[in-house]
């Protein structure tokens, strides 16, 4: 059962994917915690609806309102890291604690141009030769019961451009100085692009730290889906009391 002070979490997926992404840790979670996952704009069921950080926002604070706990733990991989950054600057209040998985890189400067490209060429391809190629691959690096809720909600390939085209030039490592609360920066040891900032973020940050997942990418809760959801666990009983 879950306690009555158990630290409310919502996980908030990356790039093309979905709620789907986090079912592994939704399942190990559950009984402890009060948990959901969010659907961006553009993906999942809101595939329909325009992307805009600003949607994102709401979406996640009509998420932890929808838990009944007051601020919540949110847990943002990639787009949804930075998307998480957002929020923790535009909803300070409903914020308990951030993990940014994977979404501890600058967007800005010269690194973005390749994300940048890879936007713009994404339209260009046939988005059903797009999904049968993300199948495959998923299919071939994980287990079925760590990506099967992946595959079946689809990819967003077709709000990639809007949702990276905001994103780029837009975070760096002082838009930690906007949150509030305690953050756990959680990459994978091998995720060389998106982990290149972590030292300056954690900088940033009166209470921030790194923790690595060792031999893991940059899809870490697919890597090793337990360290991942073990992590994320430690940090949440860590949070202080609200109030």
């Amino acid at each position: 059962m879950t306690t009555a002070d158990a630290v409310p979490i919502v996980f908030v997926h990356g790039t093309r994917f979905s709620a789907g992404q986090w079912s592994v840790q939704l399942a190990a979670l559950r009984d402890e915690f009060p948990v959901t996952a969010v659907d961006l704009p553009g993906h999942g069921e809101r595939s329909a609806q325009p992307w805009s950080l600003s949607s994102a926002t709401g979406i996640i604070a009509s998420a932890v309102d929808s838990l009944g706990r007051g601020p919540a733990l949110v847990v943002g991989h990639s787009l949804g890291g930075y998307a998480a950054l957002e929020f923790a600057r535009c909803r300070p209040e409903r914020l308990r604690g951030l993990v940014l998985a994977g979404a501890s890189a600058s967007t800005r400067g010269l690194g973005a141009v390749p994300y940048r490209w890879v936007a713009g060429l994404v339209p260009r391809l046939p988005a059903d030769r797009l999904a049968r190629w993300n199948d495959r691959l998923l299919r071939r690096l994980y287990p079925p019961e760590v990506v099967e809720a992946t595959i079946r909600s689809g990819y967003a390939f077709h709000t990639l451009p809007a949702a990276w085209g905001e994103v780029l030039g837009r975070f760096g490592a002082e838009a930690m100085r906007h949150v509030k609360a305690p953050v756990l920066i959680l990459n994978g040891e091998k995720d060389a692009v998106f982990r290149s900032g972590e030292a300056d973020f954690a900088r940033a940050h009166p209470h921030a730290r790194v923790e690595l997942i060792p031999r893991a990418g940059h899809l870490a809760n697919f890597d090793d889906p337990d360290a991942f959801t073990d992590a994320v666990r430690r940090f949440a009983r860590q949070l202080p009391a609200v109030g």
